[in-house]
C-alpha cells in the first residue's frame, strides 16, 4: 500500500516482516482499493510515484546535508566562543543565546531528516547520525521523536491517532466539528473563547521547556531505550562543562531556559502553520494523497523560507513523500500541484505571515464556535 511504500527505504528488508501476516490473496472479484478511496486518484499517484523514482528525486545530495551539519555546528561553537573571548556581560550573552537558538533549531530540522530516513541511502547510517544530532547536539530520544511522529504522518489531523492533535480538548479545541461537539457536550477544561490570545503564552514558549523536555526522558525510560539515554547525558555532560566553565548556576540556567523557550516558539510557528488551520477530524479512511493533502498546506518558496522553516515550506510534497531529501521538494510541487488540479484537490501556498497569522484565525474561529454552542439552551 502507499504507506508501507512512503515510509520505507529498503522495501526488500521490510518487506521480510510482512510474509508472517500473510492471511491470503484477494479473490479476481474482490476491489483491490476501498470504497472510501478514490481508485483512479491511487493509480495517478502511484504513476507520479515511479516518475518521481525515475527522476531520482529521492536520492540525497550527499554534500547538501553536509554543509547543513557544518553550518550546524560551526553556530554551536560561536555561541560558546563569543562568551570565551568577549566575556559573561549582556550583550555577549544575548548574541550567544541567539547563535545557540539558530544552531538548535536547525539541528531539530535535520534530525527530522534522518529520523525520514532521507539523508543516506542505507538506514543505518540515517539512524546513527540520527542519535548523534537529536540525542546529543539537542538532548532528546531519537527513538521517542520517531515513534510520535510516524504517528502523525500515517494519519495526520485524525483524532485519537494523530498526537499532534493531542491538545485537543485539555488546551484548545480544534477543527469545527470538535468545538461544537465539545460545546454542545458542555464541556470546558479552557476558556476556549480566549484560546488565540493564550496560545502566544502557553504552546510556542512552553511546549520544548516543559512537555517535550520531561516526554522525551519519561518515554525514553519506560520503553528502555539505554543507548537513546545514554546519548542524550552526553548533551547535558557537553553544555554544563562548556557554559559551566564560563557562567555562575543563575546565568547557566537562563541560558538553557531561554534559548529552550526560543526555540519552542520558533518550532511551534513552523510546525503549526502546516496543520492547525488545516482539516482536523476523525479518520475517513481515505486514499494516501487524499489524507495527507487535505491535512496540510505550503508556504511560498525563498531561500529565507526554506533555511527558516527546514524546507517544511513544502509540508505537502513532504507528507506525500516523507522520505524524499527536502532539497528535492521544488522539483516535484509542480507535479503534485497538477494531480491536485487534476482531482480537484486544493493545493494551498501562503505567504509565511499569511500562515502564522492563520493560525490565530482558526483558533478563535474554534473558540467562537465552542462559545456559541456552550452557550446554546
Amino acid at each position: 500500500q502507499d504507506a508501507f511504500v512512503a515510509f520505507h527505504v529498503d522495501k526488500v528488508l521490510v518487506s521480510k516482516y510482512l510474509k508472517p501476516l500473510q492471511i491470503g490473496e484477494l479473490t479476481p472479484d474482490q476491489p483491490s482499493v476501498e470504497p472510501t478511496k478514490n481508485e483512479k486518484l491511487v493509480e495517478d499517484f502511484r504513476e507520479l510515484r515511479a516518475t518521481v523514482e525515475r527522476m531520482g528525486l529521492l536520492e540525497p545530495n550527499q554534500l547538501f546535508f553536509f554543509l547543513l551539519l557544518a553550518h550546524i555546528l560551526l553556530l554551536d561553537a560561536a555561541a560558546w566562543l563569543i562568551l570565551f573571548y568577549f566575556g559573561t556581560s549582556l550583550l555577549p550573552f544575548v548574541f550567544s543565546l541567539l547563535l545557540l537558538t539558530i544552531s538548535q533549531v536547525q539541528a531539530s530540522w535535520l534530525q527530522h531528516d534522518l529520523g525520514h530516513l532521507s539523508v543516506f541511502r542505507k538506514t543505518k547510517w540515517n539512524n546513527l547520525l540520527h542519535k548523534f544530532v537529536m540525542c546529543h547536539l539537542i538532548g532528546a530520544s531519537a527513538k521517542w521523536w520517531n515513534l510520535l511522529h510516524s504517528q502523525h504522518h500515517a494519519k495526520p489531523n485524525c483524532f485519537h491517532k494523530d498526537p499532534d492533535i493531542d491538545m485537543h480538548p485539555f488546551l484548545f479545541t480544534l477543527g469545527k466539528k470538535f468545538s461544537v461537539e465539545l460545546g454542545i457536550k458542555k464541556k470546558k477544561y479552557m476558556p476556549y473563547n480566549h484560546q488565540h490570545k493564550y496560545f502566544f503564552i502557553t504552546l510556542p514558549p512552553l511546549l520544548f521547556p516543559t512537555f517535550f523536555h520531561y516526554h522525551t526522558f519519561y518515554v525514553a525510560f519506560t520503553k528502555k531505550y539505554w543507548v537513546d539515554l545514554a546519548w542524550m547525558l552526553t548533551f547535558y555532560i557537553r553544555f554544563f562543562y562548556t557554559y559551566g566553565s564560563l557562567l555562575e548556576i543563575k546565568t547557566l540556567n537562563s541560558l538553557i531556559s531561554l534559548h529552550r523557550m526560543l526555540e519552542s516558539t520558533w518550532f511551534v510557528w513552523v510546525s503549526q502553520m502546516n496543520h492547525i488551520p488545516m482539516d482536523i477530524d476523525y479518520d475517513k479512511n481515505l486514499d494516501w494523497m487524499s489524507t495527507q493533502v487535505q491535512a496540510t498546506c505550503n508556504v511560498e518558496q525563498s531561500l529565507f523560507n526554506d533555511w527558516f522553516t527546514g524546507h517544511l515550506n513544502f509540508q505537502i510534497e513532504h507528507h506525500l513523500f516523507p522520505t524524499m531529501p527536502r532539497h528535492s521538494y521544488w522539483k516535484v510541487a509542480p507535479l503534485v500541484k497538477s494531480l491536485c488540479a487534476k482531482h480537484g484537490i486544493e493545493y494551498q501556498c501562503k505567504p509565511l505571515l499569511t500562515a502564522f497569522a492563520d493560525i490565530v484565525h482558526s483558533l478563535k474561529s474554534w473558540g467562537e464556535l465552542w462559545h456559541d454552542a456552550y452557550l446554546h439552551k
